[in-house]
């Protein structure tokens, strides 16, 4: 299988989350359970050609130092994935999360009034806490989606990497992915300042 058929297998089968592990064979996490895929096991070789054949040119010279690196990846009419390449004990390792297409509301979340409330403050500083995999960046993702239907503001995002992509409706978003439009999030964050964001 290469990385686009395990993917689609993992969306198919309702992961949120396909890891490779040198060593192991594709496992995928089903309703919070990693399940292994019934394939022989990875070698560090295949791993890595799998996970290096979808990085750009930066993203593999910062694997390459790092030995470590994030970066989203989409298959087409299958789903966008935020991943994290690293290495491990045996070898090359890799988990894709699963970015759902559809940005969900906040009525789709059970997220009460009082985020609508938030979301319509002037100003201030919200942070969303909580373990992997609890819907911190599917809430912030619906609080920005909400904003965007009923203000007239410019929100800007600076995000390693950008996860949901928004597009504007009310609202003048600008997503800025870190090493892909910007060398990192303090000069993102610098230079924010002169980009009139409201959010």
């Amino acid at each position: 299988m290469d990385i686009t058929e395990l993917l689609a297998f993992s969306v198919k089968n309702g992961a949120s989350d396909l890891h490779l592990s040198a060593g192991m064979p594709p496992m995928i996490r089903v309703d919070g359970e990693v399940r292994r895929i019934n394939l022989p096991a990875l070698e560090h070789k295949d791993v890595h050609r799998l996970v290096y054949d979808i990085m750009n040119d930066k993203q593999r010279r910062d694997y390459e130092e790092k030995l470590e690196t994030d970066f989203s990846f989409e298959v087409p009419n299958v789903a966008r994935f935020r991943v994290n390449a690293f290495n491990q004990n045996r070898g090359a390792g890799a988990v894709f999360r699963t970015i759902p297409s559809k940005v969900l509301t906040m009525e789709d979340l059970g997220l009460g009034q009082i985020f609508k409330d938030i979301c319509g403050y002037p100003r201030g500083i919200v942070l969303v806490t909580g373990p992997t995999g609890s819907g911190k960046s599917t809430t912030l993702a619906a609080m920005l989606d909400y904003i965007n239907e009923n203000r007239y503001d410019h929100i800007l995002t600076v995000e390693d990497p950008i996860e949901f992509v928004h597009q504007s409706k009310k609202c003048l978003i600008n997503q800025r992915e870190v090493h892909r439009d910007t060398h990192g999030f303090n000069e993102a964050l610098r230079s924010a300042l002169r980009e009139d964001p409201d959010i």
